[in-house]
């Protein structure tokens, strides 16, 4: 799609179709870049040509596709035959003798034999890595059937039309010549087809040979050890092919220093604690029994709480990346870059809340990306249906022109630049240009320009006229009404008229805006980005897609090559579903007063998960796998299928026998456990009656069952198919523009399972932890990948009400998924691909919550033990105090290792358990109400889009804004009862005498630990100036007085004291 085919807007349900803006008539298609023909099976390269330009055909019999680096290998070293059809090979033009070439009776070849090599060489690039031969490729007997598909002829009629084949390979130029398969008729036909034994045992012991270091094929050199005219120097050109053999990433483990302390002191602590619930269950306090009673519930729930906090922390890792073996297998520099296509999604709702120039700084960190611009889509999705997001990211585009090329010219970061220019360092290290001082002044000035248009844009904005907003040709801006408008797109930059100054091509840029209509569902931000899905599949369909908030930029230009290195893994690829990268934030306080930063969450606990099945999706700079949003299965090994390290050792491993696996492998098909380039589907979606079919024809799915799977959309169906990306060759820009338009209107998802099985998943605001769990519920897994550099960054709520706002939103989303069908605790079990430690971590994202309960009962306790003079404790024994202490100690030695291997500081530690504190005694306890209400009694809650306005009243000083909501009123109540609390049990003890301040150091302890836990609060609620809005003060001293003349007028604790009768003189 042209980007100067200009907005398009329209309703498939009312049949339209309007170009606005339109300049020009031609919107002829540009022809797709040729992908340079067929894959080697073998090594996963290009096949390549021949001199004469033909594709290069090793076997003359099946054309069975390899490449010529494998082929020579093959006649060398291997068996000389074709591993298909077992063949022997014959010799071609250019290629050295082997033993057995005599009897050929082709015409001999001398002068050309000794330089086969090098002019192999030449055609693929100098840096030829050794063949992997199992890169690709199924270490099982069966060849996919992709191979077959490579070599048949396929119609041009149309995506699913009569004749077409469905593949997943890359596309393949019609304009190349195709392989002729001859098949000779005296031969046993059975040769030609799958599932060799002898390619079987070939394959393993090529990977027996790799494994033991003996797979490098012979010097292409020759037998010197000296340089070759033209190659440089042998050991650097053996280095550079070893290097690109290797793994694009490696797990580094915690050390055992570390670790092993770690977990021995998690089991003591366990210990401890057992003896100490024990202790407190078996010895009640007779004269404060309620009060004991609802502490040891209290304390068991904690127990629990920590039991599922803590265990999926038990095998934490660290990753690292290496971008120059990804670049040595798949970017090399003078060739084609084979790295796959990638979709980045942009989401924004309103403009006013969100600024725009914050989100045009997202954008442009995206298109001035480094990778290759033909390979990168940027996709915004404006759910607010806004003219001023429409008009900002036109100006963004416009600007990109000169913002792209300044950046990968003198390779800046962050290539965002309202944070580039505003970081405080000295931006001439490293640059040796001298014109770059030049330069960036020049463009420092151009941004200040465009900030200015922007910023006139968001004035002209804040009031909308009585007719409507019209655009600048006149024509009314179809999203007038943003509940009731068409579907819109707008290809900013593309193909054509996407060159930035120095004539390069840039990104594409699409602006989409879901169609919206009364009466319909819309699902908020889950349902937008399932429309991204569906129209960048129609547009561009990338391979890869990856998401950020539009206040989330790229703080490192190779984020994507860091996510490649895991999804183009040949080890990996298959079966992982996300990447998922850290939060990072900008313009936090220096104390980070809130835990905005999340430190502990990201550096501990996703770590911990990364050395299980993966982290959790925490809904922004994540890279997702395509298939796996389409609901397929992963490819995964019999060692996948293996159970758990819990399992193993508690259950024993899983029985070898065939048996054993015959009823797994009968409902789940074997297919899935083999690689496959093909779609995987459940066997209730594959139309019944296809008994009689072939067994590639059985895994098809009907038209019909497609449609109610995908949605009728025949060239978004056509798309899913395609797992290496790409657009159909038989699409043309009208196709697309329908098709478009279509696959975001209002209704297309209904009756399919969109929302249910495939995309992001609904039912919840917290749309992020559903989806992720629902992909590791089939088998896939997860990588959190923390580059040095951080890949993203980001803003955050820093004011007090914003941020318990936010923390609202998602515990009242963990609490939609506690009371839906799709609750960890009784959901995916089928199939066992969920790891127990995983469905803990996931079992503990959604029953936080609960925990505020309680909390806040347990934070009151101090204050109610205080004004009654009773204790939740009795009188112990030197030795039962033993278990206190301990207990204590073991928590913190447990939160000090933590910190040791998680490289976290004690001040992010401590912030971490405070605002546990806060949140628990008010967003977390809000949530459970609300919650319970939307599901029980269908009151729905609005969710509050958080404000991501910038600082421009000096620094931090959102910071003291305070902002009235009704979170602030449970913990300012249980802050003043305590306070109070502790006031009344020191004048008590002042007027009892000296014995009775024993008892009281214990209770005083506990109000005071919390009161030091929400002083944090305490400060954001008397704000900068000391002042607290009149309503939380009022509210809050009648809760905690009424409260106190309650507990002192009933004293329930009390006994009655017997009746004082005067005895006189006999006493």
């Amino acid at each position: 799609m042209d980007s100067n085919a200009g907005l398009v807007a329209g309703s498939h349900k009312r049949n339209e179709l309007v170009r606005i803006r339109h300049d020009s008539d031609s919107s002829v298609p540009k022809p797709m870049k040729d992908l340079n023909g067929q894959l080697c099976q073998i090594c996963g390269e290009i096949v390549g040509v021949t001199t004469s330009g033909d594709i290069f055909v090793a076997c003359n019999e099946c054309a069975f596709p390899i490449c010529r680096v494998c082929y020579e290998y093959e006649r060398k070293d291997g068996n000389q035959a074709c591993p298909q059809c077992k063949t022997r090979y014959k010799r071609h033009k250019g290629s050295p003798r082997v033993d057995g070439d005599d009897d050929e009776d082709d015409v001999d070849d001398l002068e050309n034999e000794f330089n086969s090599e090098l002019s192999a060489s030449s055609r693929r690039g100098t840096q030829q890595p050794i063949p992997l031969l199992t890169h690709r490729m199924p270490v099982s007997g069966d060849i996919p059937s992709s191979i077959q598909d490579t070599n048949s002829i396929r119609s041009t009629s149309g995506p699913l039309g009569p004749g077409d084949r469905v593949h997943a390979l890359p596309y393949v130029d019609p304009r190349q010549p195709v392989p002729v398969r001859i098949v000779d008729p005296s031969k046993d036909l059975n040769s030609y087809g799958l599932g060799n034994v002898d390619w079987k045992e070939r394959v393993e012991g090529w990977k027996l040979k790799q494994d033991k270091g003996m797979g490098m094929p012979p010097s292409r050199y020759g037998e010197g050890k000296g340089d070759i005219e033209g190659t440089g120097s042998n050991g650097e050109e053996l280095q550079m092919v070893d290097d690109a053999r290797q793994p694009m990433s490696r797990i580094i483990p915690i050390s055992s220093s570390h670790l092993t302390p770690y977990r021995v002191i998690i089991i003591l602590r366990l210990i401890i604690l057992g003896f100490f619930l024990q202790y407190r269950v078996t010895h009640p306090v007779r004269d404060a029994y309620p009060l004991w009673l609802t502490s040891v519930i209290c304390e068991i729930w904690f127990a629990l709480s920590w039991l599922l906090d803590q265990f999926p922390k038990w095998y934490p890792i660290n990753r690292e990346t290496f971008l120059e073996r990804l670049a040595l297998r798949y970017d090399r520099e003078g060739e084609p870059s084979q790295l796959v296509p990638i979709d980045v999604f942009v989401s924004t709702v309103d403009p006013l809340k969100e600024p725009p120039i914050v989100t045009a700084n997202t954008v442009l960190s995206i298109l001035s990306v480094d990778y290759p611009v033909d390979k990168v889509s940027c996709y915004v999705s404006d759910d607010g249906a806004a003219m001023l997001t429409f008009e900002s990211l036109s100006e963004t585009a416009e600007f990109a022109r000169k913002w792209v090329p300044f950046c990968k010219k003198h390779n800046i970061e962050p290539r965002a630049p309202e944070f580039y220019f505003a970081k405080k360092i000295d931006y001439l290290k490293d640059k040796i240009q001298p014109s770059f001082v030049k330069e960036r002044r020049a463009m420092k000035r151009e941004y200040e320009e465009f900030k200015v248009k922007i910023n006139g844009l968001v004035a002209k904005a804040q009031k909308m006229p009585e007719e409507g907003w019209t655009m600048q040709d006149g024509t009314p801006w179809p999203g007038n009404k943003s509940r009731d408008h068409p579907g819109m797109i707008q290809v900013f930059l593309g193909h054509s008229g996407g060159l930035d100054t120095d004539g390069n091509e840039l990104p594409r840029l699409v602006y989409v805006s879901r169609e919206k209509r009364p009466g319909f569902q819309h699902h908020k931000k889950a349902g937008a980005m399932n429309a991204l899905i569906r129209v960048s599949a129609v547009l561009t369909n990338g391979a890869y897609l990856l998401n950020v908030d539009c206040d989330h930029y790229f703080n490192n230009s190779k984020a994507l090559k860091e996510a490649m290195c895991f999804m183009m893994d040949p080890a990996y690829g298959k079966k992982t579903c996300y990447v998922q990268f850290p939060q990072r934030f900008d313009g936090i306080d220096l104390h980070d007063r809130y835990a905005n930063r999340n430190i502990v969450f990201f550096d501990i606990n996703l770590k911990g998960l990364d050395g299980l099945q993966g982290p959790v999706y925490v809904g922004t700079g994540c890279c997702f796998n395509r298939q796996a949003l389409y609901g397929y299965d992963p490819v995964l090994t019999e060692e996948d299928l293996q159970p758990n390290i819990i399992v193993k050792s508690c259950c024993g491993g899983r029985k070898k026998g065939r048996t054993a696996n015959k009823n797994y492998i009968d409902k789940k098909r074997a297919a899935k456990r083999t690689e496959s380039t093909i779609p995987i589907f459940n066997m209730e979606d594959v139309e019944e009656g296809v008994e009689g079919y072939e067994e590639e024809k059985s895994l098809l799915m009907s038209q019909k069952n497609l449609e109610k799977r995908f949605g009728q959309s025949p060239v978004f169906i056509a798309s899913t198919f395609m797992e290496q990306g790409g657009i159909p060759a038989s699409t043309n820009t009208s196709t697309l523009l329908r098709e478009a338009i279509h696959v975001i209107s209002c209704g297309y998802e209904d009756k399919s399972e969109w929302g249910k099985e495939i995309g992001w998943i609904y039912g919840s605001v917290t749309e992020d932890i559903l989806t992720g769990f629902k992909m590791h519920t089939r088998g896939w897994i997860s990588i959190y990948c923390m580059p040095p550099r951080p890949a993203f960054k980001g803003s955050a709520p820093i004011n007090l009400s914003d941020r318990l706002n936010q923390v609202l939103r998602w515990a009242l989303g963990s609490i939609e998924i506690l009371l839906s069908r799709h609750c960890p605790i009784w959901y995916g079990y089928q199939g066992g691909r969920l790891q127990v430690l995983e469905r803990l971590a996931y079992i503990n994202t959604i029953v936080y919550p609960l925990t505020s309960i309680p909390l806040i009962a347990y934070c009151i306790l101090p204050a109610v033990c205080l004004l009654t003079n009773k204790f939740i404790i009795p009188e112990i024994s030197n030795f039962a105090s033993m278990w206190f202490i301990l207990l204590f100690v073991s928590i913190f030695a447990t939160g000090i290792l933590e910190m040791r291997w998680g490289g976290v500081s004690v001040e992010d530690w401590w912030r971490n358990e405070q605002f546990w504190v806060i949140g628990g005694t008010s967003a977390h306890l809000f949530a459970v109400f609300q919650g319970l209400l939307k599901v029980l009694a269908g009151i729905d809650t609005n969710f509050t889009v958080t404000s991501k306005a910038a600082d421009e009243e000096g620094d931090f000083a959102e910071l003291y804004i305070f902002k009235w909501t009704s979170l602030l009123i449970p913990p300012t109540t249980v802050l003043i009862i305590n306070m109070v609390g502790i006031v009344a049990g020191v004048s008590a003890a002042i007027n009892s005498g000296y014995q009775s301040w024993g008892p009281l150091f214990g209770k005083l302890f506990f109000a005071i630990w919390v009161i030091v836990h929400l002083y944090p609060f305490l400060k954001g609620l008397l704000g900068r100036q000391n002042r607290t809005p009149t309503i939380v003060i009022v509210w809050s001293i009648l809760l905690a007085s009424i409260f106190s003349l309650l507990w002192v007028r009933i004293d329930p604790f009390t006994s009655p004291e017997p009746a004082v009768t005067q005895c006189g003189i006999d006493c």
